[in-house]
Protein backbone atom coordinates (compact mmCIF):
# COMPACT_ATOMS: atom_id res chain seq x y z
CA UNK A 1 0.00 0.00 0.00
CA UNK A 2 2.45 2.33 0.73
CA UNK A 3 4.84 1.78 -2.44
CA UNK A 4 1.51 2.33 -4.33
CA UNK A 5 0.91 5.89 -2.24
CA UNK A 6 4.83 6.84 -2.73
CA UNK A 7 4.33 5.62 -6.81
CA UNK A 8 1.35 8.29 -7.17
CA UNK A 9 2.97 10.81 -4.99
CA UNK A 10 5.96 10.74 -7.51
CA UNK A 11 3.91 10.88 -10.52
CA UNK A 12 2.30 14.01 -9.43
CA UNK A 13 5.28 15.89 -8.56
CA UNK A 14 6.87 14.68 -11.95
CA UNK A 15 3.48 16.32 -13.56
CA UNK A 16 3.85 19.45 -11.96
CA UNK A 17 7.60 19.90 -12.57
CA UNK A 18 7.10 19.20 -16.35
CA UNK A 19 4.17 21.78 -16.27
CA UNK A 20 6.61 24.30 -14.22
CA UNK A 21 9.13 23.41 -16.77
CA UNK A 22 6.91 23.88 -20.21
CA UNK A 23 5.13 27.31 -18.45
CA UNK A 24 9.16 28.86 -17.96
CA UNK A 25 10.45 27.62 -21.51
CA UNK A 26 7.02 29.86 -22.84
CA UNK A 27 8.10 32.57 -21.08
CA UNK A 28 11.69 32.70 -22.52
CA UNK A 29 10.23 33.89 -25.73
CA UNK A 30 7.84 36.37 -24.23
CA UNK A 31 7.60 40.26 -24.47
CA UNK A 32 9.60 42.41 -21.30
CA UNK A 33 6.48 43.73 -19.05
CA UNK A 34 4.18 40.90 -19.91
CA UNK A 35 3.06 38.27 -17.09
CA UNK A 36 4.38 34.89 -16.80
CA UNK A 37 2.38 32.06 -18.04
CA UNK A 38 2.39 30.30 -14.68
CA UNK A 39 1.45 33.75 -13.06
CA UNK A 40 -1.13 34.06 -15.58
CA UNK A 41 -2.17 30.66 -15.42
CA UNK A 42 -2.53 30.88 -11.19
CA UNK A 43 -4.65 34.13 -11.79
CA UNK A 44 -6.95 32.42 -14.02
CA UNK A 45 -7.31 29.71 -11.91
CA UNK A 46 -8.51 32.68 -9.35
CA UNK A 47 -10.59 34.33 -11.20
CA UNK A 48 -12.36 30.93 -12.19
CA UNK A 49 -12.67 29.93 -8.11
CA UNK A 50 -14.39 33.65 -7.24
CA UNK A 51 -17.09 33.65 -10.14
CA UNK A 52 -17.87 29.71 -9.39
CA UNK A 53 -17.85 29.93 -5.61
CA UNK A 54 -21.09 29.40 -3.40
CA UNK A 55 -22.74 32.88 -2.54
CA UNK A 56 -23.21 32.55 0.92
CA UNK A 57 -25.69 35.07 2.25
CA UNK A 58 -27.15 36.35 5.48
CA UNK A 59 -30.67 37.78 6.89
CA UNK A 60 -30.06 40.62 8.51
CA UNK A 61 -32.63 43.02 10.57
CA UNK A 62 -32.94 46.39 9.03
CA UNK A 63 -32.82 47.96 12.23
CA UNK A 64 -30.92 47.13 14.87
CA UNK A 65 -29.02 48.92 18.11
CA UNK A 66 -27.55 48.37 21.21
CA UNK A 67 -29.90 50.21 24.11
CA UNK A 68 -26.99 51.32 27.64
CA UNK A 69 -27.76 53.02 30.14
CA UNK A 70 -27.58 57.08 30.44
CA UNK A 71 -27.25 56.92 34.02
CA UNK A 72 -26.05 55.11 37.10
CA UNK A 73 -29.01 53.44 39.26
CA UNK A 74 -30.22 49.97 39.75
CA UNK A 75 -32.63 48.40 37.54
CA UNK A 76 -36.15 48.31 38.88
CA UNK A 77 -38.46 46.48 35.76
CA UNK A 78 -37.53 44.89 32.83
CA UNK A 79 -40.34 45.10 30.89
CA UNK A 80 -39.95 42.18 27.93
CA UNK A 81 -37.81 39.04 28.31
CA UNK A 82 -35.68 38.19 25.20
CA UNK A 83 -37.37 37.32 21.90
CA UNK A 84 -40.63 39.08 22.80
CA UNK A 85 -41.93 41.80 20.52
CA UNK A 86 -42.36 45.59 21.51
CA UNK A 87 -44.02 49.10 20.17
CA UNK A 88 -42.63 51.80 19.48
CA UNK A 89 -42.21 54.09 22.46
CA UNK A 90 -42.74 51.31 24.92
CA UNK A 91 -40.90 51.18 28.12
CA UNK A 92 -38.16 48.58 27.79
CA UNK A 93 -36.21 49.60 31.20
CA UNK A 94 -37.20 51.41 34.10
CA UNK A 95 -34.29 52.34 36.47
CA UNK A 96 -34.95 52.68 40.49
CA UNK A 97 -34.56 56.60 41.21
CA UNK A 98 -35.64 57.64 44.31
CA UNK A 99 -32.32 59.84 44.82
CA UNK A 100 -32.64 61.31 41.52
CA UNK A 101 -36.43 62.60 42.69
CA UNK A 102 -35.02 63.60 46.17
CA UNK A 103 -32.41 66.00 44.08
CA UNK A 104 -35.60 67.48 41.73
CA UNK A 105 -37.73 68.09 44.86
CA UNK A 106 -34.50 69.84 46.35
CA UNK A 107 -34.07 71.89 42.87
CA UNK A 108 -37.62 72.83 42.85
CA UNK A 109 -37.44 74.22 46.69
CA UNK A 110 -34.19 75.94 45.71
CA UNK A 111 -35.83 77.85 42.90
CA UNK A 112 -39.03 78.97 44.82
CA UNK A 113 -36.70 80.50 47.09
CA UNK A 114 -34.64 82.34 44.42
CA UNK A 115 -38.09 83.13 42.83
CA UNK A 116 -39.18 84.94 46.22
CA UNK A 117 -35.86 86.53 47.26
CA UNK A 118 -35.82 88.17 43.71
CA UNK A 119 -39.62 89.40 44.00
CA UNK A 120 -39.00 90.68 47.43
CA UNK A 121 -35.92 92.92 46.01
CA UNK A 122 -37.57 93.90 43.32
CA UNK A 123 -40.23 95.49 45.25
CA UNK A 124 -37.83 97.14 47.62
CA UNK A 125 -36.38 98.67 44.07
CA UNK A 126 -39.38 100.27 43.64
CA UNK A 127 -39.05 102.06 47.18
CA UNK A 128 -35.12 102.43 46.54
CA UNK A 129 -34.27 100.33 49.27
CA UNK A 130 -31.88 97.94 47.88
CA UNK A 131 -29.22 98.62 45.73
CA UNK A 132 -28.84 97.61 41.92
CA UNK A 133 -26.31 95.01 42.06
CA UNK A 134 -28.29 93.15 44.73
CA UNK A 135 -30.86 93.28 42.57
CA UNK A 136 -29.24 91.79 39.76
CA UNK A 137 -27.73 89.09 41.42
CA UNK A 138 -30.80 87.56 43.60
CA UNK A 139 -31.93 87.75 39.25
CA UNK A 140 -29.11 85.64 38.98
CA UNK A 141 -30.28 83.15 41.34
CA UNK A 142 -33.47 82.68 39.98
CA UNK A 143 -31.85 81.72 36.39
CA UNK A 144 -28.85 79.26 38.74
CA UNK A 145 -31.82 77.76 39.91
CA UNK A 146 -33.74 76.76 36.96
CA UNK A 147 -30.57 75.81 35.23
CA UNK A 148 -30.47 73.24 38.28
CA UNK A 149 -33.74 72.63 38.23
CA UNK A 150 -33.38 71.61 34.56
CA UNK A 151 -30.90 69.69 34.74
CA UNK A 152 -32.35 66.75 37.58
CA UNK A 153 -35.37 67.21 35.57
CA UNK A 154 -32.85 65.84 32.51
CA UNK A 155 -31.74 63.04 34.93
CA UNK A 156 -35.28 61.52 35.67
CA UNK A 157 -36.06 61.38 32.18
CA UNK A 158 -33.44 58.96 31.83
CA UNK A 159 -35.13 57.10 34.46
CA UNK A 160 -36.98 55.25 31.81
CA UNK A 161 -35.90 53.71 28.44
CA UNK A 162 -38.05 53.88 26.01
CA UNK A 163 -38.05 51.67 22.34
CA UNK A 164 -36.97 53.68 19.51
CA UNK A 165 -38.53 51.43 17.06
CA UNK A 166 -41.04 48.47 16.94
CA UNK A 167 -39.37 45.30 17.29
CA UNK A 168 -37.97 42.41 19.54
CA UNK A 169 -35.33 41.84 22.51
CA UNK A 170 -32.51 40.16 20.94
CA UNK A 171 -30.25 39.60 24.35
CA UNK A 172 -30.82 40.76 27.55
CA UNK A 173 -27.24 41.31 29.50
CA UNK A 174 -28.99 42.74 32.65
CA UNK A 175 -31.26 41.24 35.45
CA UNK A 176 -33.52 43.59 37.97
CA UNK A 177 -32.46 45.23 41.07
CA UNK A 178 -28.91 45.01 39.29
CA UNK A 179 -26.97 48.11 39.43
CA UNK A 180 -25.35 49.05 36.56
CA UNK A 181 -22.84 52.03 35.28
CA UNK A 182 -23.45 54.68 33.19
CA UNK A 183 -22.82 53.45 29.36
CA UNK A 184 -23.27 49.62 30.57
CA UNK A 185 -25.02 47.77 28.06
CA UNK A 186 -28.46 47.04 28.84
CA UNK A 187 -30.28 44.88 26.36
CA UNK A 188 -29.76 44.43 21.94
CA UNK A 189 -33.02 45.39 19.92
CA UNK A 190 -33.91 44.57 16.52
CA UNK A 191 -36.37 45.22 13.80
CA UNK A 192 -37.22 42.14 12.45
CA UNK A 193 -40.31 43.12 10.22
CA UNK A 194 -38.23 43.39 7.20
CA UNK A 195 -35.21 41.38 6.57
CA UNK A 196 -32.60 42.07 4.47
CA UNK A 197 -29.96 40.20 2.80
CA UNK A 198 -26.30 40.72 2.66
CA UNK A 199 -23.85 38.56 0.33
CA UNK A 200 -20.53 39.03 -1.53
CA UNK A 201 -20.23 38.62 -5.36
CA UNK A 202 -17.50 39.08 -7.91
CA UNK A 203 -17.29 43.38 -8.34
CA UNK A 204 -17.20 42.40 -12.60
CA UNK A 205 -20.83 41.57 -11.65
CA UNK A 206 -21.82 44.84 -11.19
CA UNK A 207 -22.00 45.14 -15.07
CA UNK A 208 -25.49 43.35 -14.73
CA UNK A 209 -26.04 42.69 -11.74
CA UNK A 210 -28.17 45.92 -10.38
CA UNK A 211 -30.80 47.63 -8.33
CA UNK A 212 -34.03 45.75 -8.77
CA UNK A 213 -32.42 42.33 -9.88
CA UNK A 214 -34.72 39.68 -8.81
CA UNK A 215 -33.27 36.11 -7.57
CA UNK A 216 -33.67 33.48 -4.89
CA UNK A 217 -32.36 32.72 -2.20
CA UNK A 218 -31.93 29.28 -0.26
CA UNK A 219 -31.81 29.03 3.76
CA UNK A 220 -30.32 26.36 5.32
CA UNK A 221 -32.97 26.37 8.50
CA UNK A 222 -36.06 26.31 6.59
CA UNK A 223 -34.17 24.17 3.52
CA UNK A 224 -36.77 26.76 1.53
CA UNK A 225 -36.29 29.20 -1.13
CA UNK A 226 -37.80 32.45 -1.11
CA UNK A 227 -37.88 35.38 -3.32
CA UNK A 228 -35.46 38.52 -2.86
CA UNK A 229 -34.83 41.79 -4.78
CA UNK A 230 -31.32 43.92 -4.94
CA UNK A 231 -31.68 46.63 -3.32
CA UNK A 232 -28.50 48.75 -2.88
CA UNK A 233 -24.65 47.76 -3.45
CA UNK A 234 -21.65 48.72 -1.17
CA UNK A 235 -20.29 52.36 -1.19
CA UNK A 236 -16.97 51.22 -2.51
CA UNK A 237 -15.20 47.95 -4.14
CA UNK A 238 -12.43 45.75 -2.01
CA UNK A 239 -9.94 46.21 -4.20
CA UNK A 240 -7.93 42.91 -2.59
CA UNK A 241 -10.46 40.62 -3.56
CA UNK A 242 -12.09 42.53 -6.51
CA UNK A 243 -15.62 42.05 -4.57
CA UNK A 244 -18.25 44.34 -3.55
CA UNK A 245 -21.46 43.71 -0.41
CA UNK A 246 -24.70 43.26 -2.20
CA UNK A 247 -27.95 44.10 0.14
CA UNK A 248 -31.30 42.76 -0.41
CA UNK A 249 -34.78 42.53 0.54
CA UNK A 250 -37.26 39.26 1.18
CA UNK A 251 -40.03 40.00 -1.24
CA UNK A 252 -43.22 38.86 1.06
CA UNK A 253 -43.40 38.12 4.43
CA UNK A 254 -42.44 34.92 6.02
CA UNK A 255 -43.02 34.42 9.99
CA UNK A 256 -40.12 31.22 9.98
CA UNK A 257 -37.45 33.83 8.77
CA UNK A 258 -35.71 35.82 11.79
CA UNK A 259 -32.36 37.42 11.54
CA UNK A 260 -28.85 35.76 12.17
CA UNK A 261 -29.93 32.31 9.65
CA UNK A 262 -28.23 31.82 6.21
CA UNK A 263 -28.19 30.31 2.86
CA UNK A 264 -27.16 30.30 -0.59
CA UNK A 265 -27.61 33.04 -3.03
CA UNK A 266 -28.44 31.82 -6.71
CA UNK A 267 -27.40 34.20 -9.37
CA UNK A 268 -26.02 33.15 -12.66
CA UNK A 269 -24.34 35.82 -14.26
CA UNK A 270 -25.74 35.89 -17.85
CA UNK A 271 -23.75 34.07 -21.07
CA UNK A 272 -20.24 35.92 -21.67
CA UNK A 273 -20.51 37.40 -18.25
Amino acid sequence: MWMILSRVFTTGLLVSFTFMQSAEAADAGRTPGMPSTANAVVLAQSVSALDNREIRAQLMPRQYTTIAAEIGAKVRTIAFPEGASFRRGATLVSFDCTLQQAQVRKAEAALAAAEQTWRANQRLNELQSVGKLELELSEAEVSKAKAELASNMAVISKCDISAPFSGRIAEQKIREQQYVQQGQTLLEILDDSALEIEFIVPSKWMAWLKNGYRFQVFIDETGKRYPARVQRMAARVDPVSQSIKISASIDGHFPELIAGMSGQVNLTPPPGR
